[in-house]
C-alpha cells in the first residue's frame, strides 16, 4: 500500500498527460473542459507527489 501511495502523484501526472496526447491526436483541442481537467490532474499530481514523498520515507 505504501508503494502505491508513493506513486499516486506519478499516476495522476501520467493520466493527465495521456488525456492531453489523446486530445492532440483526435484534434479536440478546443474543448476547454477536457484540457482544463487534464491540466488540473497534472498540477494535483505534481503537488501530491512532492507532498507524499516528503512525508513518507523508506
Amino acid at each position: 500500500m505504501k508503494g502505491l501511495l508513493k506513486n499516486l502523484g506519478l499516476v495522476l501526472i501520467v493520466i493527465g498527460a495521456v488525456i492531453l496526447v489523446a486530445c492532440s491526436f483526435t484534434g479536440n483541442v478546443n474543448n476547454n473542459t477536457v484540457l482544463g481537467t487534464s491540466a488540473v490532474l497534472v498540477v494535483i499530481g505534481l503537488i501530491s507527489y512532492i507532498a507524499i514523498n516528503k512525508r513518507i520515507a523508506d
